[in-house]
């Protein structure tokens, strides 16, 4: 009887692919992605990751997506029973988080989820928790989008990381104010994180403060939702 060898490597999978092109984008940027040098790292032809992904972009549509697929969106469940400003404050954290370890990948999220699942999932999560809590659907579309831009903002690059620190650069009769600057970078990440903390309070304080307006000229806004996720019937979701 004939036995099948077993193949040296496993077989090809999009998942195989996905993890490869991610280290790749991750350890050089989202230029090292061909497939030749992803047919090098599987140990495979370059034609056979056709069988899987037609473009070269649509691995990296992947590749963002299996981010986006790490964010916690179980804030904005109806069991959860979260109000809509701690929801925001806890995804905002975990989207962020998602993105830390990958930032080279940012640039893609940025174009929008298209028709990336996990990505529609983010942003239909997002709406329904607003529209949900009372919000109307265009601002809750607004609200999602201005959520989206902070935190990629906030993922592009460090704000610490940015000055040297040679005390050298900053003469102070160039910059009087910098004298400090050079010791940022030894603190990065209690500034940035100290940064992000800053905004994200600022951004929900102003929204707090539109959520008040709105419930006051339309008492029955917030009534029509008694938990910050419940589904209204009437609504149809919007991307």
């Amino acid at each position: 009887m004939w036995r099948m060898a077993r193949p040296r490597m496993p077989l090809l999978s999009r998942d195989r692919i996905v993890e490869a092109a991610g280290a790749l984008v991750d350890a050089e940027g989202l230029e090292a992605v061909s497939t030749r040098r992803l047919a090098a790292a599987l140990g495979v032809s370059g034609p056979s990751l056709y069988n899987h992904f037609r473009t070269k972009d649509e691995i990296l549509d992947a590749v963002a997506d299996a981010v986006s697929a790490r964010v916690d969106l179980s804030m904005f469940e109806p069991a959860a029973a979260r109000g809509w400003r701690d929801a925001l404050h806890d995804w905002a954290h975990s989207y962020r988080d998602a993105l830390s370890d990958h930032p080279n990948i940012v640039p893609v999220l940025a174009r929008g989820p298209g028709r990336r699942p996990a990505g529609l999932r983010l942003a239909d999560a997002v709406f329904g928790a607003m529209t949900a809590a009372g919000w109307p659907p265009a601002q809750a579309t607004r609200i999602g989008a201005l959520m989206r831009y902070f935190i990629l903002g906030s993922a592009v690059g460090s704000f610490a990381g940015g000055f040297v620190d040679d005390e050298a650069a900053y003469d102070p009769s160039d910059y009087p104010h910098l004298g400090q600057a050079h010791l940022l970078a030894e603190h990065r990440r209690e500034v940035d994180d100290g940064a992000f903390d800053t905004g994200l309070a600022a951004l929900l304080d102003g929204l707090a403060l539109q959520y008040e307006a709105l419930t006051a000229r339309t008492p029955g806004a917030a009534a029509a939702a008694p938990g910050p996720c419940d589904p209204d019937p009437g609504q149809a979701p919007r991307a």
